[in-house]
């Protein structure tokens, strides 16, 4: 089974779990990471998930997998919070995360610069758009490779 196949059918088994516990399913991946292969679910709530949250939809979830066995290789199960610097790759993520400073990295440099920090204004017209002290800067979503909550201390 392809990894895309393996991650529709775990987000759909994990988003059943979720809903259960009011969290929120951010994603999962299937990767490979040197001779291991990990299953990743990352979840979230208001507030933050707790060790309790992720043990909860790690055992539940495992429970499935073990029965529905659609996994061919041996693999690493883990269940995590996305992070306070937590990667935004969903639409609505640019709304739920307005207002809140961000770090965007470029594929390609623009005038010798890849990496531009700002307030998130949001996303508009397949337009990643940050409020810097210069004004306001606007990034085709294709031009970046990461556009990343920024942990501020």
């Amino acid at each position: 089974m392809q990894a895309k196949e393996i991650i529709t059918k775990t987000e759909a088994f994990a988003k059943g779990i979720t809903d259960k516990y009011a969290l929120e399913l951010v994603e999962a991946e299937y990767v490979k990471e040197g001779h291991d292969r990990f299953l990743r679910v990352y979840i979230d709530k208001e507030g933050g998930v707790t060790i309790d949250d992720c043990e909860s939809v790690s055992r539940e979830l495992e429970e499935i997998l073990d029965r529905e066995d659609f996994i061919d290789d041996a693999y690493i199960l883990e269940v995590s919070s996305p992070g306070l610097d937590r990667i935004l790759k969903k639409d609505y993520e640019y709304t739920k995360y307005k207002g809140r400073q961000v770090t965007v990295k470029l594929y390609k440099p623009i005038d010798k610069v890849k990496e531009f920090e700002g307030e998130l204004v949001g996303l508009e017209g397949g337009k990643i758009i940050i409020k810097t002290d210069e004004g306001e800067l606007d990034f085709d979503r294709s031009a970046v490779a990461v556009c990343r909550l920024s942990v501020i201390i």
